[in-house]
């Protein structure tokens, strides 16, 4: 990733930043010129975790970043964190899908109302942009977690063109696939049901889903940095593959083991959506990626009710089922990219807990 010249000397927050997406952000802006990163998330362990391992990784650059534990909850600690400010990457969520189906409201304080906490706070410090990370689950949402991170894209495209007229502020989105061996994601689960000699346990061989690594998401977020206009919302075109042959990908790595189908979990999908169909149809191809505008319509309500328009959806969604699907040893390349798997393979710790 090009880091841009206009990060230099400048302060970046990341919240949620000691996650997989803070942790590799990090490695991509700690040696530029950048002046200040500062992290913002409720866990102290994993604040501490990555503090010793900048200090023993990156010694000349370890002090360019700063902790702080707050809570996007709170607007207080964001507004804190904020202050003096450059740019903010919204990383911070509930993101597995069971914790938030047992506990929706909890997903909502953090996803929804922790989202718009983040808006107001950049505002009245004049952040100049803001990139909020949102999830293929949002589109056609059917579980709590991928309805609160819908809601949350609305949120900011709702507020993004005052946010512009009042502080100059930028708000934009972007949503993506699954992230290899982030949080809560299968592939760690796979290795370690290998490595322990027990079943591997698939849902469903045929599902599909969309296949990211770090640095990907990365380079959408940097994508949408560079390009966006006030409420827009990016999406990267992905790979996918079954989880057949994501479960046969690993086992040719780590070796084989029994399968064991376990049968769809309550608010999972048959395949993923990264772009609705009613999104295709305003959607800008740019390339690797997608740009989709705002609704334009603003307060004026006879614009909804009044007027219409006559095509109301595109021909179909972009999905994990007619994207580029992976065979096996497609699978087998695209997971050897993961630092996690490296680190696997070699025995090492993983640096932070994703």
């Amino acid at each position: 990733m090009q880091i841009r010249e206009e990060f230099q000397d400048k302060i970046l927050v990341i919240t949620g930043g000691t996650g997989s997406f803070g942790s590799t952000v990090l490695k991509h802006f700690l040696t530029t010129d950048i002046s200040e990163i500062r992290i913002i998330s409720r866990d102290e362990k994993k604040q501490d975790m990555m503090r010793h391992v900048l200090q023993a990784t990156y010694p000349k650059f370890a002090t360019k970043v700063q902790f702080c534990i707050g809570d996007v909850r709170d607007i207080d600690s964001v507004r804190d964190v904020m202050y003096g400010a450059n740019y903010v990457f919204h990383a911070a969520a509930l993101k597995e899908v069971p914790s938030c189906e047992f506990f929706p409201m909890e997903a909502v304080k953090t996803n929804i109302l922790g989202t718009d906490n983040v808006i107001t706070a950049a505002v009245e410090n004049r952040i100049e942009r803001v990139v909020f990370l949102s999830t293929d689950k949002a589109a056609y949402p059917i579980n709590s977690m991928g309805m609160t991170k819908a809601v949350a894209e609305k949120v900011v495209q709702s507020r993004a063109q005052k946010a512009f007229e009042r502080s100059g502020t930028v708000l934009a989105c972007t949503r993506y696939g699954n992230v290899m061996c982030s949080r809560g994601s299968v592939i760690p689960l796979f290795i370690d049901q290998i490595k322990n000699k027990r079943p591997i346990t698939i849902t469903d061989p045929n599902m599909t889903r969309f296949l990211m690594n770090l640095d990907e998401a990365v380079d959408l977020v940097a994508f949408a940095f560079e390009n966006a206009e006030p409420g827009d919302l990016f999406i990267q075109k992905a790979d996918a593959c079954t989880i057949g042959n994501l479960a046969d990908g690993v086992m040719k790595i780590f070796g084989n083991t029994e399968k064991r189908i376990i049968g769809t979990r309550h608010g999972e999908k048959l395949y993923e959506t990264l772009m609705t169909r009613e999104e295709r149809l305003r959607a800008i191809d740019m390339g690797n990626y997608f740009r989709i505008a705002p609704d334009g319509r603003s307060l004026n309500y006879d614009k909804f009710y009044v007027e219409g328009d006559v095509i109301t959806e595109g021909d179909e969604a972009y999905t994990s089922h007619n994207t580029n699907r992976l065979d096996v040893d497609g699978v087998v390349a695209k997971i050897l990219t993961t630092d996690y798997v490296k680190e696997e393979l070699e025995g090492r710790p993983h640096i932070v807990e994703a």
